[in-house]
């Protein structure tokens, strides 16, 4: 049986390595043999992840992995809430990436072997 992980992400893409570490982590996890289900909430400064042209901390760019992780079939959501508070929801996102709502997660939360935190 395929193992569930759910990853959400609070920490914004710049300022601390936390964003860039959960991104690096869910590809790790989507790389190794088990091959997991592996789905990403963004929520709080972390949405911002989902539009092109963001960079981390270190100003390395973080479009190229949400990409990846997109191809590689990793299910990318940013908080409804979220996105609204900060003027993220009408802007173009990454192709792949969608808005999510908390009941969303929710289902995730009970449905997954595993959660993780940034």
């Amino acid at each position: 049986m395929t193992q569930k992980i759910v990853v959400i992400v609070h920490a914004a893409p710049y300022g601390s390595e936390r964003c860039l570490s959960a991104l690096r982590v869910a590809m790790a996890l989507r790389g190794h043999d088990a091959r997991p289900e592996v789905k990403l909430f963004l929520m709080s400064d972390a949405t911002v992840v989902g539009l092109p042209h963001q960079h981390d901390g270190a100003g390395s760019g973080l479009q190229a992995m949400v990409e990846q992780l997109v191809a590689e079939g990793v299910t990318l959501k940013l908080c409804r809430t979220c996105a609204l508070a900060r003027g993220l929801a009408e802007l173009t996102l990454i192709g792949g990436v969608e808005i999510g709502t908390l009941p969303e997660l929710a289902d995730w939360t009970l449905e997954a072997d595993k959660v993780i935190t940034f």
